[in-house]
């Protein structure tokens, strides 16, 4: 026995939250580039997949993504043919951005590439253990103080 065995580790929740998230985040990545995708499009994708025309700076203020940073990823998934632009019914000033076929497609696999990763990385937790990590980890998130938008750069 080492003497370091019998020593006591204070655990907090932002470094098991890192130690989770790097793991999950280098095989999701690993694998949506398999596809042609990111994390950050993939995320901006399924955010698409679930609304019918979105408008641009909306996206920017929902996802919690600098607006300068959002035109880059929308530019990324409209030149692989993933969305389009189009001007929003009603309201000629503003851009809706909505998802294609094509990215329709892309987004069933890549949904089923990040279960496989999730499955693997959360394979110690039953699905009631899931559901109550995912509800506990929105209530937590909804509570947190505001963060500076994320950027790229």
């Amino acid at each position: 026995m080492k003497a370091t065995d019998n020593i006591e580790v204070a655990e907090f929740a932002g470094q098991l939250f890192f130690r989770l998230w790097r793991g999950s985040h280098t095989r999701t990545a690993e694998a949506l580039a398999s596809i042609g995708l990111t994390p950050a499009l993939f995320a901006l994708l399924n955010v698409l997949g679930a609304r019918e025309g979105a408008i641009q700076s909306e996206l920017s203020s929902d996802m919690g993504i600098d607006p300068s940073a959002m035109v880059k990823m929308i530019d990324e998934l409209e030149t692989a043919g993933l969305a389009e632009r189009r001007r929003r019914p009603g309201d000629r000033r503003a851009w809706e951005i909505a998802i294609t076929a094509k990215g329709r497609r892309t987004l069933e696999r890549a949904r089923a590439l990040a279960t496989q990763v999730e499955d693997e990385v959360l394979g110690g937790l039953g699905a009631a253990d899931r559901r109550r990590l995912i509800a506990l980890l929105r209530k937590a998130l909804a509570a947190a103080p505001p963060q500076p938008p994320w950027s790229s750069d």
